[in-house]
């Protein structure tokens, strides 16, 4: 398989607090990772740090490498801009513009990508829909506002965002802590709908859905990657014994 990102001796602090210790490892072109740990392993920094957005916060630094088709992100070289239009993010909490309506969520950035005729803004909106598992339910109004969405629906709409400027890796950060059963689920039929077109990351909490989604599996302790290995490895026979004891539930 083709690495599409390389992490090399990743380091990260808050200030004075170092949040990553020495992290190192290859994530796989059209594949779903997922990152577990307890709280405060240091799982959402991480994979902010995988499109430059750790950066945005005040005192926040890294050393490292993070590899993209072979090109260090961090380079002086590098745009951030450019960075986070490949390497799109999901958040915990649906964030939806509260002010656009559903199609205009959409269309925001391709807009931006320079996009300028309608009828191309408008086949790109349906598209990004329908992938995102969600055009049946909102077709007939568009134009309304997209908070009055579920909130199930509107991290759909968030993913649909995401997939319309076309990134190659998608980051998801606890997309369904917030949501339903149902919606979870939906969220999860997606992820592997869409796998063979991007490289999804995800942090989870949920040892089941880390299990159900991904096919390889990160696990994080204390700012450090314990372990890293093809999912059903890591959940049937994991090679340490702190990750057996956090899959176990002795901890976390």
């Amino acid at each position: 398989m083709t690495k599409k990102l390389i992490i090399e001796h990743l380091n990260a602090w808050f200030g004075s607090v170092q949040a990553l210790k020495d992290i190192n490892l290859n994530i796989e072109e059209n594949s779903v990772t997922a990152v577990i740990g307890p709280s405060g392993c240091g799982k959402t920094t991480f994979v902010r740090c995988l499109n430059r957005i750790h950066e945005v916060v005040d005192n926040a630094r890294i050393s490292g490498k993070v590899l993209l088709d072979g090109e260090d992100i961090y380079a002086s070289t590098s745009d951030p801009v450019l960075v986070r239009r490949r390497i799109g993010m999901v958040f915990q909490k649906p964030n939806p513009f509260p002010t656009m309506s559903i199609f205009d969520n959409v269309a925001a950035g391709i807009r931006l990508n320079g996009i300028k005729k309608k009828n191309e803004i408008a086949d790109a909106v349906e598209r990004s829909i329908k992938m995102a598992a969600l055009w049946d339910e909102v077709k007939d109004k568009l134009y309304k506002s997209a908070t009055a969405l579920s909130g199930g629906q509107q991290q759909r709409l968030c993913i649909a965002r995401t997939i319309a400027v076309e990134p190659e890796v998608i980051l998801m950060d606890e997309p369904a802590s917030a949501l339903d059963p149902i919606s979870t689920a939906h969220i999860e039929e997606l992820m592997q709908q869409i796998k063979d077109k991007y490289t999804i990351v995800i942090v989870t909490h949920n040892m089941q859905q880390a299990a159900r989604v991904s096919d390889y599996t990160g696990f994080f302790l204390l700012g450090e990657l314990i372990e890293f290995s093809k999912t059903p490895d890591m959940f049937t026979n994991p090679g340490d014994k702190r990750t057996e004891d956090y899959i176990t539930g002795r901890f976390g």
